[in-house]
């Protein structure tokens, strides 16, 4: 118990940098956040990402008596390239580290980009492993529009498809540029007074806001150097294998088929809470796809897709209630 209040104050967290053979030789990372013996939730990160996008996340999961348990998909971070994945193989590597790891029953929590993986995992895995579903902010069915998708995702999806070599050259050499220029003096300096502006904001309001219980920005007590490479780490971390998995990754995400049909899903319920002016996935391509899960319970908020963090912990209380979280036997 004490190493996990001592996080919190500039120790870094052993529990990001965790690894899993799977059956087949691959390596599955994960990272593990909040209450160490909490109600379990597998998180799927969005696209392009890590496990480490849900350390935000990691005070208020813990004050839910929640443990989040974040994996890289493959190639992202420390989990090994698959070559021709398809979205359907993800359940098998879930259920292969729940059943390793003794975790009979779980939630399956899908951000953005991960939000095809969460249905994917309730397509396929035991009806009796899931405690719950839940798709944030998530990335939309293309079979509902692809004219509605953003010019830079539709070019993205069209240079996946059809120019990938090119497109991951380009892509590893536009992400080196902005490591180099994240070093940099002037960059770093902006970065530093962010953060400090930030603390600074946060200690004079009355009340803390939905923001400051989450950990966007990171406690006061570690040094703004700790911070600054947090963040960048963060930033780049989903490519710390270079780009081969974003490539892939994007014309997964933007294939009409996502290799299940929504209709076919039988878990009940699957939750979506989504941004009503979310530009990167409109909500008419969202709707289209609660119409057609069969279970399904969509919470639509006046909010863009980078601007729902506030209602993450409105999520989490909806996908796991209080009386589910007492009736958990591996709380301390």
């Amino acid at each position: 118990m004490s190493r996990v209040v001592s996080r919190y104050t500039g120790v870094i967290n052993p529990r990001e940098n965790q690894t899993f053979s799977l059956p087949d030789g691959r390596i599955l990372g994960y990272a593990e956040y909040g209450y160490p013996n909490g109600f379990p939730v597998f998180s799927f990160h969005g696209f392009p990402s890590s496990r480490l996008e849900t350390f935000p996340v990691d005070k208020l999961a813990y004050r839910r008596r929640i443990r989040i348990i974040a994996l890289d998909r493959p190639g992202f971070g420390l989990s090994s390239f698959q070559p021709h994945r398809r979205i359907t193989d993800w359940p098998a590597d879930v259920e292969a580290f729940a059943r390793h790891n003794g975790i009979q029953r779980f939630a399956v929590f899908g951000v953005s980009g991960g939000g095809p993986y969460a249905l994917a995992c309730a397509h396929a895995l035991p009806l009796q492993m899931l405690s719950a579903v839940g798709v944030f902010a998530g990335a939309p069915p293309w079979r509902a529009g692809r004219q509605h998708m953003p010019w830079y995702g539709r070019l993205s999806a069209w240079a996946a498809t059809y120019w990938p070599t090119a497109f991951g050259v380009v892509t590893n050499s536009l992400i080196g540029v902005l490591r180099w220029i994240a070093t940099t003096a002037p960059v770093t300096r902006w970065i530093d007074r962010f953060l400090e502006t930030a603390t600074k904001a946060r200690k004079e309001r009355k009340s803390p806001t939905a923001e400051d219980e989450l950990g966007l920005i990171e406690d006061e007590e570690r040094t703004i150097a700790t911070r600054r490479e947090r963040l960048l780490r963060l930033g780049f971390e989903g490519f710390a294998q270079g780009s081969e998995a974003f490539v892939q990754e994007a014309k997964l995400l933007s294939d009409d088929d996502w290799g299940f049909e929504f209709e076919d899903i039988k878990y009940n319920p699957i939750r979506i809470w989504h941004g009503s002016r979310d530009v990167n996935a409109p909500i008419q391509m969202i709707r289209y796809m609660a119409d057609r899960l069969p279970h399904s319970i969509l919470t639509e908020f006046d909010e863009t897709h980078f601007t729902m963090a506030k209602y993450l912990d409105q999520a989490f209380s909806e996908l796991i209630p209080e009386e589910e979280l007492k009736k958990y036997s591996g709380s301390v």
